[in-house]
């Protein structure tokens, strides 16, 4: 099996690619198209949300390509302010993606809104309840995986040791690269037998309100490790993540970044370079949690 083709298993028994496509800030009318690309490129893991706002072009991207649904792997999540209705939240997700069944749906984010006001908390509602109905989604024959995103190891703890927790979660999607490594929140994911599955990976751009700069592709230890392998700092930032043992969902929608960004069998980083980038002593955050009414990143999981 090569790197490109290569999954990993879940505590569920399925098997998640490693490599896939994300698709957050993808800019407006070109998330269909790069999604047909990624496809017929061989990728076969597709990261989207409700709150991308572009699940509909997604779908159609999908259904464009060609590539039979079943060799395709579907996550998107739930959003803050569909807590307390999460069987609508997912009816939302699968109608404008145009499909039947997803192979991963995750709580968004440990934060329960009121849709009336989505500054303030869901009085009398938290993410403990929410994963108590996710489970029951996976009787419906309309999910096979569920899972969280952006819970850190103390809204783990919490959920993992509520009675109600019967399931323990596939997936935990979390913000992971050189500048913001979690290794503290990666090793518990590990120990509770939860994959972990990088986002932004390869870092972020200033042109968002809740973003922080995060210019992974011009670390001057990164760029030199790319020279020396002749590969580009995307390439060598999805390696790394790689082989801390997570999948990685770069987004772009540009066809030739998507292609290189696949181009990963062949090669790989020696110990002493995957230790050399996770000893670059930079911070910085791509997300925040400022937009919310609570906070939910601690920074106690570094």
């Amino acid at each position: 099996m090569t790197l490109s083709t290569k999954t990993i298993p879940l505590n569920t028994g399925a098997s998640i690619p490693a490599l896939g496509l994300g698709t957050w800030q993808s800019r407006e009318n070109a998330t269909r198209d790069a999604v047909k690309h990624a496809l017929q490129h061989g990728y076969r893991h597709i990261d989207t949300a409700l709150n991308y706002g572009n699940e509909k072009e997604v779908g159609e991207g999908i259904k464009a390509s060609g590539v039979p649904r079943d060799q395709i792997w579907v996550t998107t999540k739930l959003d803050n302010h569909w807590h307390h209705r999460v069987q609508d939240g997912l009816d939302s997700s699968l109608k404008d993606l145009g499909l039947e069944y997803l192979d991963l749906y995750l709580i968004h984010f440990p934060c329960s809104t009121d849709p009336e006001d989505r500054g303030r908390c869901l009085e009398g509602w938290d993410f403990v309840k929410t994963w108590h109905e996710m489970q029951k989604l996976l009787d419906t024959g309309k999910v096979k995986n569920i899972g969280v995103s952006n819970f850190q190891i103390s809204h783990l703890e919490k959920l993992l040791n509520d009675p109600s927790c019967k399931i323990v979660p596939a997936v935990n999607q979390i913000e992971l690269h050189p500048y913001n490594p979690s290794s503290k929140l990666l090793a518990y994911c590990t120990s509770k037998n939860i994959h972990c599955t990088a986002y932004s990976c390869l870092g972020g751009h200033s042109d968002s309100p809740i973003n922080g700069h995060t210019n992974l592709t011009k670390d001057v230890t990164v760029l030199k490790i790319a020279e020396s392998k002749a590969k580009t700092p995307a390439q060598i930032l999805l390696m790394w993540g790689l082989q801390r043992g997570v999948s990685v969902i770069p987004k772009s929608v540009t066809p030739s970044r998507i292609e290189n960004n696949f181009d990963l069998d062949g090669w790989s980083l020696t110990e002493g370079e995957v230790k050399e980038i996770s000893e670059i002593k930079t911070r910085s955050k791509v997300v925040g949690d400022g937009w919310m009414p609570i906070r939910v990143f601690l920074g106690d999981d570094e």
